[in-house]
């Protein structure tokens, strides 16, 4: 861009300078001598010219009365006596254009069409910039969306290939009406659990829930010991089991108002987890869960119940 307006601004300088160029060539040939131009009138055949006397003229002698178409001076004939002379001044005629001036109003006609092609020109070229400017904005914009796009495309592939924790609830295998909350790797890169946390509440229904789900603060004791999956594999995080609900409840009537299903239980954790091949630093995924327990007179149920923020994976 501005290697463009530097040669435009020195083609503009380059024209004007040729301008003042031929004004000065012009002008110099206006300022030599012009020849002397002289125009011969001949004078009218009933025009005569007599040379003005040398001297003042005399006064005129008194003179007597002498007939008509004579002229005495003293009783004589007057010998200075000058005769009459009529003078016819030719009609004028209109002054010539003087070289100079005609050489001037070239040049200056010169200049202005000169500085109106300059300025044409000009003009053009910042179209052309402009248009140019345009496009390149385009392809500036173009480019963005490309490399938006390519960035979408290189995540999408990444989140293909890390591992994805999905919670599934089985029953257990030869005992009845119990459980077990799998945690099953379904991507394509091994990964390694880092953390598990889950939580029993009672409550009328999933309205009744928090918001967000609330953790009790765990009791100090062994620590979490990573558990490392390839892709395929699978976890038990928990088991539950009908038995377990009678001890779960603070009296009978609790116990009453779940087997009437006037009030649920929900088993609701979190799993947190991260890329085995990922560098050190990589963010942690985390994968909520949450079960509803159905309590009927002889057989009971567990199945993927709650609000969308209790079964959300990132």
């Amino acid at each position: 861009m501005s290697l463009r307006l530097a040669a435009l601004v020195w083609y503009i300088g380059a024209m004007v300078f040729k301008g003042l160029a031929i004004f000065a060539l012009l002008l110099a040939i206006a300022q030599a001598p012009a020849p002397a131009v002289a125009q011969a009138t001949s004078p009218s055949p009933t025009t005569r010219h007599t040379p003005a006397p040398a001297t003042a003229p005399r006064p005129a002698p008194q003179t007597t009365a002498v007939p008509a178409g004579r002229t005495e001076c003293n009783g004589g004939p007057c010998e200075d006596q000058q005769p009459r002379v009529i003078v016819t001044l030719p009609s004028p005629t209109p002054a010539p254009w003087p070289v100079h001036d005609r050489i001037a109003w070239a040049a200056y006609l010169v200049l202005a069409i000169l500085g109106y092609v300059g300025i044409m020109l000009a003009v053009s070229t910042l179209k052309k910039i402009e248009r140019h400017t345009s496009a390149a904005e385009a392809s500036s914009a173009a480019a963005l969306e490309t490399a938006q796009a390519a960035l979408l495309n290189a995540q999408a592939i990444v989140n293909a290939e890390r591992p994805w924790l999905l919670i599934a609830v089985e029953p257990s295998p030869g005992v009845e009406n119990s459980f077990r909350l799998t945690a099953t790797n379904r991507g394509r890169s091994p990964g390694t659990i880092v953390g598990a946390l889950d939580q029993i509440r009672i409550a009328a229904d999933e309205a009744s829930l928090p918001a967000t789900p609330e953790y009790k603060t765990a009791e100090p004791g062994a620590p979490f010991v990573p558990i490392i999956m390839l892709p395929g594999e699978f976890t038990v995080l928990r088991t539950f089991s009908r038995d377990d609900v009678r001890g779960l409840c603070a009296s009978e009537e609790s116990f009453q108002h779940i087997a009437s299903w006037e009030e649920k239980l929900f088993i609701y954790g979190r799993v947190t987890y991260k890329d085995l091949i990922a560098p050190p630093g990589k963010e942690l995924y985390q994968t909520n869960w949450c079960c509803w327990y159905i309590h009927g007179s002889k057989k009971s149920g567990l199945v993927i119940a709650g609000p969308p923020d209790y079964n959300s994976h990132t």
